[in-house]
C-alpha cells in the first residue's frame, strides 16, 4: 500500500534517520555475517590520498562503487568491501613541501631525506575524520576498521611477495616505456599526477621545414600543433600507403601529402616528383637543432605510421616521445598541460 509524501517531506532528514539505523544495529556487518558461507565478491577500495580532502568527484565515484557492491550483495555474494589508503605519491609531498617552504628536490635533499620522510608519513591521516564522514554521510558501505594502508610495513612487503611471484612465473621483463618528467620534482610522473595540477595554455601551429641529407635545397614541410616540443624531435612519421609529392616552392623542394599541397602551400608551386609514403621510409634529415650530439644513425630519419591522416597539416608528422608516447602533431589543437 503507497503512502502519499507531502511537499514539504524532509529528505535529509529521513537519510539521517536510516543511517543511524544501520549504524545502531550495524546493517553493513550483518550483511556479511549472514552470508559467511557465501561465494566471496571481492572488492578493494581504490584508495584515496588521506591527505587531500575529499570532493565531489569522491561522492560521484563512491555512489556508483556503491551501487556495485549492493546488487552483489542482493545476489547473494559475501561483499567484504574493504577500505584503503593511499599514502604515498607527489601529493603527500608537494603537501609537506609547501608546509616546509621547500622549493624543489634540492631543497629536499639539503633538510634530509628521512627528515622529509618522516614529516610526509606525520601527514598523510590529516584529513582522514573528513573522509570518515563523508564515507559514513553518503552511505557508503566500507569496512574502515580493516582498511589497507600503502606505507605499511606489511603492504609493502604483500607488494615484494606479489612481484615475486610474478618472477617466478616468468611475467616480469625489462623493457621501455615513456613518462611525464617533473624537472622541478626530479622524478618521473603516473598520469593521475600529471592531472593533479596543470594549466592550459593555446600555443600556435606552425610549420616546419626539415633539410633532407643528401639532397640539396630538399625539405620535408611538417606541420605540429606542438611547437614546443620540437626541441625533442626525433623523427618523422608519414603514412605508407598515402600520396606524397616533391614541389618547386619559392625556390625550395618540398615533400608533403599531395592532398594537403594547395592549403599548406602559399602561392603557385609545381609537382616534381609523386611516390608513396612507404617509398620515404628511412630517409634521413638535419635535426633542427645544432646543439643535439647524439648517434645521427639513431635519429632523424622517417617512420611509417598508421595515425598519419590527410585531413589537416602536411601529411608528415613530427615525433617528440620525450613527451609522451602520444606526443605528435596530429591535432588541430593542443591544450599543453604544465605540472605544478
Amino acid at each position: 500500500m503507497f503512502k502519499e509524501i507531502k511537499e514539504d517531506f524532509n529528505y535529509p532528514e529521513m537519510e539521517k534517520r536510516i543511517l543511524q539505523f544501520w549504524d545502531k544495529e550495524d546493517i553493513f556487518h550483518k550483511s556479511i555475517q549472514i552470508r559467511k558461507d557465501a561465494p566471496n565478491f571481492i572488492f578493494f577500495e581504490g584508495p584515496p590520498t588521506a591527505n587531500g580532502r575529499p570532493g565531489i568527484h569522491h561522492v560521484i565515484s563512491r555512489t556508483i562503487k556503491d551501487l556495485v557492491c549492493r546488487y552483489k550483495t542482493m545476489q547473494g555474494f559475501k561483499v567484504e568491501r574493504k577500505a584503503g589508503w593511499d599514502t604515498h605519491g607527489l601529493p603527500v609531498e608537494i603537501e609537506v613541501e609547501k608546509e616546509l617552504k621547500l622549493d624543489g628536490k634540492a631543497k629536499i635533499e639539503e633538510l634530509g631525506i628521512d627528515k622529509f620522510c618522516d614529516q610526509c608519513h606525520e601527514s598523510v591521516f590529516r584529513y582522514k575524520k573528513e573522509w570518515d564522514d563523508l564515507t559514513t554521510r553518503i552511505g557508503y558501505w566500507l569496512d574502515l576498521d580493516k582498511a589497507y594502508i600503502t606505507c605499511s610495513n606489511e603492504y609493502i612487503e604483500s607488494v615484494w611477495w606479489l612481484l615475486s611471484q610474478f618472477w617466478d612465473k616468468g611475467l616480469i621483463y625489462q623493457g621501455h616505456r615513456i613518462v611525464p618528467y617533473c624537472p622541478r620534482c626530479g622524478t618521473a610522473l603516473s598520469s593521475h599526477e600529471v592531472a593533479q595540477g596543470y594549466e592550459e595554455v593555446s600555443d600556435p601551429s606552425v610549420y616546419v621545414k626539415m633539410k633532407l641529407l643528401d639532397q640539396p635545397n630538399t625539405y620535408f614541410l611538417v606541420w605540429t600543433t606542438t611547437p614546443w616540443t620540437l626541441i625533442s624531435n626525433v623523427a618523422l612519421a608519414v603514412g605508407s600507403d598515402i600520396d606524397y609529392v616533391k614541389v618547386e616552392h619559392q625556390g625550395q623542394d618540398l615533400i608533403l601529402a599531395e592532398a594537403l599541397a594547395g592549403q599548406a602551400l602559399d602561392g603557385e608551386y609545381k609537382i616534381k616528383e609523386r611516390f608513396k609514403g612507404k617509398e620515404l621510409e628511412g630517409l634521413k634529415y638535419e635535426p633542427l637543432y645544432s646543439f643535439v650530439k647524439t648517434d645521427k644513425s639513431k635519429a632523424f630519419y622517417v617512420i611509417l605510421a598508421d595515425f598519419v591522416s590527410v585531413e589537416e597539416g602536411t601529411g608528415i608528422v613530427h615525433i617528440a616521445p620525450a613527451f609522451g608516447a602520444t606526443a605528435s602533431g596530429s591535432a588541430r589543437r593542443y591544450q599543453r598541460r604544465v605540472y605544478r
